[in-house]
Parts: C-alpha cells; sequence; structure tokens
C-alpha cells in the first residue's frame, strides 16, 4: 500500500499537521488538505487509507462537544443516510487502480469547492425545500467522497445555506464529515483495499493532526483568519489544477 521510507513518512506526518492547523484555524478543512496534498504524494486511494482514522476522531470530537447532538442529528439524518449510499456507489473509482482519472476527479473537485467559496455569496435554503433536497445534497456529497475523498462539496455550502447558529454550524460540518468518513472508509473496504497496515498508518497520522488542531486553535488568535481562508483557498484552487492537468502533461 504505502512503502513506509522515512522521506515520505516525514512529508505524511507533516501533511496532516499542516492539515490540523488548518482546522484549528478555521475549523475545518483538514480532510480537505490531506486528501489534497497526499494526492499529489500517493495514490488518491492511499491518501484516502491515511485519512480515515484522522478525520474520524477530530469530527467526532467537533460533533459530540456542541450543545445540540439530538436536534442535529434528528434534522440531518436524511442528508446523512443519503451520503452514505453516494460513498459506497461511487467507491469503486477510488479502488479501480486508474490513478490519472482519480487524480484529475480529486483535482477537480478541490478546484469546484475553492472557486465557490472565494467566489460564491451566502445563500438561504427556504424551509420548504428542505425535505426533499437534504437527501439530494447528501447524495452528491457521497458520490464525491467515494470517488475522490473530498467530503465538502456540496455538503459545506448547503450546511452554511441552512441559517444555523454558528455552534450548530459547527456540529453539523462535524457529523457531516464523520459520516462522510465512515462512509469513504466502508467503500474503501468493501473493495477490499483497507488493510491492516493503512489502519495502523492512519492511526500514526493521529499526533500530528492533534498537534496541528492545537498550533491553529493558538495561532488564530494572533492571525487574520479571514485572509488565512483565503490563502488557504487559493492555494487548493492551483493544487486542484495542477492535479487536473497533470494527465495530459504525462501523455
Amino acid at each position: 500500500m504505502l512503502e513506509s521510507s522515512l522521506p515520505l513518512m516525514i512529508a505524511v506526518g507533516a501533511t496532516f499537521f499542516g492539515a490540523g492547523l488548518v482546522k484549528g484555524v478555521t475549523g475545518m478543512g483538514l480532510p480537505t488538505v490531506a486528501m489534497a496534498v497526499l494526492g499529489a504524494l500517493v495514490s488518491p486511494l492511499v491518501a484516502a487509507s491515511l485519512l480515515v482514522v484522522p478525520s474520524l476522531i477530530t469530527n467526532v470530537w467537533q460533533f459530540v462537544s456542541g450543545p445540540a447532538v439530538g436536534p442535529i442529528a434528528r434534522r440531518l439524518w436524511p442528508m446523512m443516510l443519503a451520503i452514505v449510499v453516494g460513498a459506497l456507489l461511487s467507491a469503486g473509482l477510488l479502488v479501480g487502480g486508474d490513478t490519472r482519472t482519480t487524480t484529475a476527479a480529486l483535482g477537480a473537485a478541490l478546484v469546484g469547492y475553492s472557486v465557490y467559496t472565494l467566489l460564491a455569496r451566502q445563500i438561504q435554503v427556504p424551509a420548504g425545500v428542505e425535505r426533499w433536497l437534504s437527501p439530494v445534497i447528501g447524495g452528491g456529497t457521497g458520490l464525491v467522497t467515494g470517488g475522490t475523498g473530498i467530503m465538502v462539496i456540496p455538503a459545506v455550502p448547503y450546511l452554511q445555506a441552512l441559517g444555523l447558529s454558528r455552534d450548530q454550524l459547527v456540529q453539523a460540518l462535524g457529523l457531516s464529515f464523520t459520516v462522510s468518513t465512515l462512509a469513504l472508509a466502508a467503500g474503501i473496504g468493501v473493495h477490499g483495499a483497507f488493510t491492516l497496515q493503512g489502519i495502523g498508518l492512519s492511526t500514526l497520522a493521529v499526533l500530528p493532526a492533534l498537534a496541528g488542531m492545537w498550533a491553529g486553535q493558538r495561532l488564530r488568535f494572533r492571525i487574520n483568519p479571514a485572509v488565512f481562508r483565503n490563502v488557504f483557498l487559493i492555494g487548493l484552487l492551483l493544487l486542484g489544477i495542477e492535479m487536473v492537468l497533470r494527465p495530459f502533461r504525462h501523455g
């Protein structure tokens, strides 16, 4: 799955520290940053396998530490169920062995998320459409998650449009990322690609991820979060463009 060379292991540790740093400053971004950077170093399948345990632990913590666990879960369960179904349906793309296609798909997801977040205005979802729109958004999120390992599109813009309070939004994002992570792990596992080695390496990645989150939370009070967020998104955009173009450059 992953050759345990010292330079690569250092790169993986540094990646999860950086991803945790972004999450500590912005409240989100660990899975996205980890997939983006690791996807440039190893195959998207390996990157997704490494992502599972750190993403699960940090996002379960984010969900259960807020005041509205029950109400958020009851409100969003149709979306969460659809995420699982979508991820299971699309995981075959990630484990299919065609790294050129999965790398390009991962890059396209990064470009779409970055451009939308940088340019789009905040929208509001009318209460009357949430009942049927939530499963649609969940299914789309699951398809993207299973096929690329990216969990933010279209879930994050949709949850931001529901008019939740700040604390509720943080919890809703934690729930969505938790379910997406579990669905991704299940999708990889169904195809026999989630190995004991992958679980062990993913577990080791928790330590730098938590260290990065701690550093990011301290840094948050010393920098402008909006400027940090925009720089982060521009970096994701450039990396996504490179990943989309990579198969064409290499013939």
